[in-house]
């Protein structure tokens, strides 16, 4: 109820500002309050989407079956762990130069509208969130790199497909760092746990052999750049039911 009551309120509160602005006809005000009631709305606009992110990401998220025992390993559950990881997005896309493909929404979270099918899983150190990755699940919404490529045969060999992206590391190293083991023990997990069959991913193309590693990885199509990003990139798709002995061993310590 306390959620319908927030929604009611922020959509009439909206409704407001918009027939406000509407009305700068008859109150003849001075162009600049114009602009920024315009700026206003659309803050407020963005503030509303954030709402909607967060309610159902955290509503996605609990409906999957998730298993992984590690602490320092965790799917999204809350707001308050979901404004973390957008923080470190943002950070991060914004130390490597990766703002222009993939800006913040608001200034200093980073989030979009695939979030909402997401399992998004987040690596914590000392209580700092210092990694995360989400694995989409397609929906009406497709998946952000169709924006690049289209991915209908894959819908045509198999129920259901995703995309793993926002692959985010605070503290960068070479080949494989802790972070990035646990974050692909997450997507394992909730691959193996929840109804997903395979998934495409954009990596750079000198990453291919650090990927190959984890078994199940072919190159789904190749490309000079990506976006704004003017760099050879490979689409991946990724199926860790072949996942490697390399893989068990190390990731999964079997």
């Amino acid at each position: 109820m306390a959620n319908i009551n927030k929604n009611i309120s922020l959509n009439q509160m909206q409704e407001l500002l918009q027939s406000s602005f509407q009305s700068r006809e008859v109150y003849h005000l001075p162009e600049s309050f114009y602009e920024e009631q315009k700026r206003a709305i659309e803050i407020f606009n963005k503030r509303i989407f954030l709402e909607s992110v967060i309610d159902e990401t955290i509503s996605f998220n609990k409906k999957l079956n998730w298993d992984y025992e590690k602490n320092n390993l965790k799917l999204t559950t809350t707001a308050e762990e979901l404004v973390e990881v957008f923080k470190l997005r943002s950070d991060v896309f914004s130390e490597i130069n990766y703002q222009h493909e993939f800006p913040d929404t608001i200034e200093g979270l980073n989030f979009d509208k695939f979030d909402k099918t997401s399992a998004v899983i987040y690596y914590q150190q000392n209580k700092e969130v210092t990694a995360s990755i989400r694995l989409i699940f397609d929906s009406k919404n497709g998946l952000p790199s169709e924006g690049k490529a289209k991915f209908d045969d894959m819908r045509k060999k198999h129920k259901t497909i995703g995309e793993i992206s926002r692959n985010i590391v605070k503290y960068r190293g070479k080949g494989l760092n802790q972070e990035f083991k646990y974050l692909m023990c997450g997507v394992y997990n909730v691959f193996t746990n929840n109804d997903i069959d395979i998934a495409l991913s954009g990596i750079k193309k000198e990453h291919l052999k650090l990927f190959k590693k984890l078994g199940g990885v072919d190159i789904y199509k190749e490309m000079n750049a990506y976006g704004s990003l003017k760099v050879p990139v490979l689409i991946i798709s990724y199926n860790p039911q072949y996942a490697s002995k390399f893989f068990k061993k190390v990731f999964l310590n079997e």
